[in-house]
């Protein structure tokens, strides 16, 4: 029966359940990326909070209930882990040894550098978002304050996608105040390049509208640019369709480009 330990490690205990790899090597860097929060000091003074095993600590529970322990650890550095369940499992081959590992999840306060650098590289990416990498200048605190405020907004969200202990993308749903568009949220989503045909924005629009309907959110919408012809077939096979278009919405290179409003019931 899987035990109970604190919350923040639920998502690596997602990792290690999604996990076909025998062994793993995860710096702290992408520990804390898939937790969403820095890890305690005593992870980084001592390699015996890693190779604990015994209450009180619990925190060890995230790993052992999927069968892996920890191997050796690089103090500050890395932490390798080794499963005593596929090292047996005959049926496991070298194909699957390195799998991608995806863990969908909220984001928490402590993400704030990091989804910082996420849009920054994002942005630098690709013409087709909102904003070209130095046309916003966000800080740290700016971007705490909005995630403090998606928080408290019922209709509002943030979601991450770290794929293999990296940030690889992002889907924010934002709703309006007025309570006769509380139904209502639009929706931006970016990956970046290097995790592209990987199937994230999918996973990120299927845990989004899992949490959109919770909270009582029965319509999504979202503008694209025209010559986007790549997201476009990407919304479309994702049940979103085309309800409008935008002339001249955005001006990008000196030139303007229009844009199409897409919509989707759930």
């Amino acid at each position: 029966m899987p035990k109970i330990f604190e919350s923040k490690y639920i998502p690596l205990s997602t990792f290690f359940q999604q996990s076909t790899n025998k062994e793993i090597r995860l710096t702290y860097a992408e520990i804390e990326a898939i937790i969403g929060q820095v890890l305690p000091n005593a992870a980084y003074l001592s390699s015996s909070w890693w190779k604990k095993t015994k209450p009180p600590a619990l925190h060890y529970f995230a790993w052992t209930d999927h069968g892996y322990s920890v191997k050796k650890v690089d103090l500050g550095k890395s932490v390798l882990f080794h499963s005593t369940v596929l090292e047996t499992d005959s049926i496991m081959d070298d194909v699957n040894n390195h799998q991608d590992i995806l863990i969908i999840r909220e984001a928490e306060l402590d993400d704030a550098r990091s989804f910082i650098r996420l849009q920054e590289t994002i942005f630098s990416e690709t013409d087709f978002m909102l904003y070209g990498k130095s046309d916003i200048q966000m800080t740290v605190q700016s971007i705490r304050k909005e995630m403090t405020a998606w928080k408290n907004i019922e209709n509002s969200n943030l979601l991450l996608a770290i794929m293999n202990g990296q940030f690889a993308g992002y889907v924010l749903f934002t709703g309006g105040p007025a309570p006769r568009a509380l139904h209502r949220a639009s929706v931006v989503i970016g990956v970046k390049q290097e995790f592209s045909k990987k199937g994230i924005a999918s996973s990120l629009m299927v845990h989004g509208e899992k949490w959109a309907k919770e909270v009582g959110i029965s319509k999504l919408e979202l503008s694209v640019i025209k010559e986007n012809i790549g997201a476009q077939k990407l919304y479309k096979k994702l049940g979103f369709e085309k309800e409008g278009d935008r002339k001249n919405a955005l001006i990008i290179n000196g030139h303007f480009v229009d844009e199409y409003y897409m919509g989707k019931l759930i």
